[in-house]
């Protein structure tokens, strides 16, 4: 008897808990991710993360930015978010000097902001979400100094003054540095139009002679299918592409030798988790959200969490490529 009745108060402190627990959330809660290029299959995988997370917890998610490149745009962007007050923004910043402030002015107004994909370092963002972005340039310079056995001329193509790609870049040239037969013969700014990469890659082919390029390494997503198309075109076998990202381009371009190989990030993963974690500090606010948390020994954050990087080439890509399949009938 005695183990009935404890069994009925267990099932209806269990229900209860349910209860309180779905009452937790409120599609009254709304939250933004904020970004540039939101055309890019990057930053569709990112939204779906972020939508998911909303999904399950029946909070409002609402997603804003340029489709292209424009880091004016993606700046009255965050501004316009800012405006709604929503209950917490997630960014990826594209200049990280001009954001600084507008980042800190949102804190001021008790909305936290959490940078994803690309950091704002110097302001007082919560935390960041994303690539060890230096570690991602160390595994592809390796794989560019592996391959070209320590020696050639390589180029850039890349969007100077944008953090990830800048940490990316650092990385490369920190592996470099370890092996003087490999030259930079130039850093690149496509300007955040992949088809600058595309216009100048038949430049680059045409050089000969001790100025041949070697290896072409494209930092950002949408370049690497671009240059691919080239080599491919130009059927230039004996040229080194090295991507950035999973797209299915970038992959199948893989699965036909164009591309060596790409870095994959997770995107997903970055506005999944991120989105979560806003609504933690929603549910559970601290007193001071300007506080620098990264030198504070007791911080309830960490000041980076790491979603992981891993080389692709054609000895894998086919689990990427099942992966990407899965996730779409999810």
């Amino acid at each position: 008897m005695h183990i009935a009745r404890y069994a009925t108060l267990l099932s209806v402190l269990t229900t209860l808990g349910l209860l309180a627990g779905c009452q937790r959330h409120s599609n009254k809660e709304t939250y933004y991710l904020v970004s540039n290029n939101l055309s890019l299959p990057y930053w569709k995988t990112a939204v779906a993360g972020f939508n998911k997370a909303a999904a399950q917890y029946d909070v409002t998610a609402k997603i804003v930015g340029p489709d292209n490149y424009d880091a004016q745009a993606e700046s009255q962007a965050f501004d316009q978010a800012v405006a709604a007050h929503p209950d917490g923004i997630l960014v990826s910043v594209a200049d990280a000097s001009s954001m600084q402030s507008q980042i800190d002015s949102a804190l001021d107004k008790g909305i936290p902001v959490i940078t994803i994909d690309s950091d704002s370092p110097h302001s007082h963002r919560i935390f960041f979400i994303g690539t060890n972005n230096r570690e991602a340039g160390h595994l592809g310079g390796q794989r560019v100094v592996d391959r070209l056995g320590g020696k050639g001329n390589v180029v850039f193509f890349t969007m100077p003054g944008q953090p990830n790609l800048d940490e990316r870049l650092n990385g490369y040239m920190e592996i470099f540095s370890q092996h003087p037969g490999i030259k930079v013969a130039e850093i690149f700014n496509i300007k955040g139009d992949a088809g600058n990469a595309m216009d100048k890659t038949p430049q680059y082919l045409a050089l000969t002679g001790p100025a041949k390029v070697d290896a072409f390494i494209c930092l950002e997503a949408s370049a690497g299918k671009d240059v691919g198309e080239v080599l491919k075109r130009d059927k230039a076998t004996d040229r080194l592409l090295i991507a950035m990202d999973v797209d299915p381009d970038t992959l199948n371009l893989i699965k036909e030798g164009v591309v060596d190989a790409t870095i994959a990030q997770k995107p997903y993963t970055m506005a999944f988790y991120g989105l979560k974690m806003l609504d933690e500090i929603h549910h559970y606010p601290v007193k001071n959200l300007r506080t620098d948390y990264a030198v504070d020994t007791f911080s309830p954050f960490p000041a980076f969490i790491d979603t992981g990087t891993a080389q692709v080439d054609k000895g894998n890509v086919d689990i990427f490529v099942s992966s990407a399949a899965a996730a779409q009938h999810q």
